[in-house]
């Protein structure tokens, strides 16, 4: 018989999986936490605090902003690359990572930013200066200047970047500084060298482990890195490490889908989620896929930054509310950090949700431990409070 998974178990194993069920304190190692992820995912918008701080902050409140960068500009044990987006990754799997830079490389050298010669002197200039950013130098956009559009040198640079020419070496302000990516990665990890099935394999494996079940789209959408008849051709071949199962969705529909051999242990060890109520960033690994997210816990969430204000339906910037294993809520913030405050713009508990003086006082406890994760010292409600 087909292993059936109810729909309460899958979403607390998908919580298990993506570091949300522990409470998140004690001593951690920040490492671990992004192997466990696999990855996690960069951006540019500081609105409270960075995706990427808020996402390992999450798994452990004792993690402050700074602790990342260490990572990669001095241990060297993280690197930067392109899965779904930018994001950062474990130094051990470099080596696997060598069929992505040739997929983004060749993709990106299609879009030619500036001719041979020019990309050729920039990495020389690198080879001779040190890691430099975009603002080292100087191209101009040539003709309509449209939204995204880059300068030849930025977009040169990527090309570099995305080909594993260059690598990042450090940030200052998140400002990203490239070098050749023989001085920033060790040589033990660039002197491995795996076939391409091997990379497919351990790429879609460890997808499935991280995800604890899903299709086949599921495993291919993970890390970005291959596309959909790679991953069915490696699903012919890999019967041994897949179990088909049927999962429950929060409408009771059944859907076939596939999960690791070690499934059993998986369901009978995972953790059961903490009662804490949780602010997760929009980026959270835990409700990136929005498919998925609305198929097991029936939240449908989309970030509205890029939507003008008057058709939001939500805010700019809106943190879903998670508790135990069910999201409560959404909540838009922002923050003050030369005046030390955190402010709550509007909440807005999810149908059926009663919101209780309990509950309240779970978000007041949460939203003063993110206050204090970026430096302030107040919460300042700008709309009306409930629960109270």
């Amino acid at each position: 018989m087909v292993l059936r998974i109810k729909n309460r178990d899958a979403r607390r194993l998908w919580l298990d999986r993506t570091g949300l069920a522990d409470t998140p304190t004690g001593s951690h190692d920040l490492l671990q936490i992004i192997k466990d992820l696999g990855f996690v995912q960069l951006d540019t918008i500081r609105n409270v605090t960075r995706a990427h701080h808020h996402i390992l902050w999450s798994r452990n409140q004792n993690y402050r902003e700074p602790m990342l960068n260490k990572l990669l500009a001095n241990d060297r044990s993280v690197f930067e690359h392109f899965t779904h987006d930018a994001s950062v990754l474990p130094m051990d799997f470099y080596p696997l990572w060598q069929r992505q830079f040739r997929r983004l490389g060749a993709r990106a050298a299609k879009h030619k930013a500036m001719d041979a010669a020019d990309i050729a002197a920039i990495k020389a200039r690198i080879s001779r200066e040190g890691p430099l950013s975009t603002h080292a130098f100087d191209t101009k956009i040539v003709g309509k200047k449209e939204m995204w559009a880059r300068p030849p040198h930025k977009r040169a640079l990527d090309q570099l970047w995305y080909a594993g020419e260059l690598a990042t070496s450090h940030r200052e302000k998140f400002v990203k500084y490239y070098d050749l990516a023989e001085r920033v990665i060790p040589a033990g990890h660039r002197e491995v060298d795996h076939s391409d099935d091997h990379q497919v394999d351990w790429l879609c494996r460890a997808a499935l482990d991280r995800l604890g079940f899903g299709t086949l789209g599921d495993i291919q959408r993970f890390w970005a890195a291959m596309d959909a008849p790679e991953v069915k051709t490696w699903a012919g071949k890999a019967s041994d490490h897949l179990v088909p199962i049927e999962l429950e969705t929060v409408d009771g529909d059944w859907v076939s889908m596939v999960a690791p051999a070690n499934i059993g242990s998986l369901l009978v060890n995972m953790r059961s989620p903490t009662s804490r109520l949780r602010i997760l960033s929009p980026f959270d690994p835990a409700i990136r896929d929005r498919t998925r997210l609305s198929r097991l816990f029936g939240f449908d969430y989309r970030i509205e930054i890029f939507v003008p204000a008057a058709k939001r339906r939500w805010g700019y910037y809106v943190y879903p509310l998670l508790e135990r294993d069910r999201f409560v809520g959404r909540i838009e913030l922002k923050a003050d950090r030369k005046a030390g405050i955190v402010k709550v713009v509007q909440i807005w508990p999810e149908s059926g949700v009663k919101w209780t003086a309990d509950r309240a006082e779970k978000l007041d406890a949460e939203l003063s431990r993110l206050a204090r994760f970026i430096g302030a010292d107040t919460v300042e409600w700008q709309c009306g409070r409930i629960g109270r």
